[in-house]
């Protein structure tokens, strides 16, 4: 059992809703999957890790949340805490978004907002572990105040092991 606390699974910022998933977000988050990776995704697949990912975090009290815009109310993307290639004590924040909505801010707010949740539940420092080719994504880490810790290379190339200390 963890010494944190559970994590909020609803969090809003000026722009953005972060809340726990529903079925019915399955069709949206398979369509994000596919546009970055050329693997097939079936609706049924997704449904299936989305229910996995349910379960993990009620064991482990921390979660990725589906970002809808406050104004449209459609899904753009994901962000949160997960164990990843960390641990429960000391999480990675992971975030993705649709392209078509890169470059406006949302990612910044929505990990911002993680930020401050991840705090909520007594935990020290964060990791996050980045491909050294996502320049965009390094930019919103360092914004949030992380730094470079090392580098490794995996199958798909190098990747940036980043941390940041929490109050």
């Amino acid at each position: 059992m963890s010494t944190y606390e559970t994590m909020p699974f609803h969090l809003e910022t000026e722009r953005l809703i972060l809340r726990p998933w529903a079925e019915s977000d399955a069709a949206e988050f398979c369509a994000l999957l596919s546009e970055r990776d050329s693997g097939t995704f079936t609706v049924e697949h997704v449904r299936e890790s989305l229910a996995e990912m349910l379960t993990a975090t009620a064991t482990t009290g921390i979660a990725l949340l589906p970002i809808l815009r406050r104004d449209e109310g459609d899904f753009i993307g994901y962000c949160g805490l997960i164990i990843g290639r960390s641990t429960v004590e000391e999480p990675e924040i992971a975030y993705e978004l649709f392209q078509r909505v890169h470059g406006r801010g949302y990612a910044t707010e929505a990990a911002g907002a993680v930020l401050d949740a991840a705090v909520a539940t007594g935990r020290r420092r964060l990791w996050s572990t980045v491909g050294a080719w996502n320049t965009p994504s390094l930019r919103v880490l360092d914004k949030l105040g992380f730094e470079r810790d090392h580098v490794s290379t995996e199958d798909n190339g190098e990747v940036v092991w980043l941390t940041r200390s929490l109050p």
